[in-house]
């Protein structure tokens, strides 16, 4: 029997959202191990004065099995 667990992560990227959830993994990855996928919760975006985007953030849960 195997047991998972989630865990709640927030990143960021100036750049776009698959580069926010790439480097939230990669970044958990180096203190999680077993890693089996991730749900994107929520996407934010933070702008300029003028309507640009300046930053997207995501909400990620990961799943992860326990040994």
């Amino acid at each position: 029997m195997s047991v998972a667990k989630v865990i709640e992560v927030f990143a960021s990227s100036p750049t776009s959202v698959e580069d926010a959830v790439k480097s939230g993994i990669k970044k958990t990855s180096e203190t999680v191990k077993n890693i089996k996928g991730a749900w994107v919760n929520e996407i934010k975006v933070v702008t300029d004065g003028d309507g640009n985007i300046t930053e997207w953030r995501v909400n990620l849960r990961i799943t992860f099995v326990v040994q």
